[in-house]
């Protein structure tokens, strides 16, 4: 008997992709997880950044 090879990655495929996203949510969950206080700090810092820009954009255009 022939059995269909692409329907067997593809399980394999969908099983991996829901072990990597359950391992993603899992880090996201817990509030001591170092990965989610970088990734609060890295939004911060991005936040901060945009906002000391467009002050300085604001300020540039006020000023004329």
């Amino acid at each position: 008997m022939i059995r269909n090879k692409k329907g067997q990655s593809t399980l394999e495929y969908v099983i991996l992709v829901t072990a990597v996203i359950v391992v993603i949510i899992s880090l996201l969950v817990s509030p001591t997880s170092p990965f989610k206080q970088k990734l609060n700090s890295t939004i911060n810092s991005a936040i901060e950044g945009m906002d000391t820009m467009a002050q300085r954009l604001d300020a540039s255009h006020t000023s004329k």
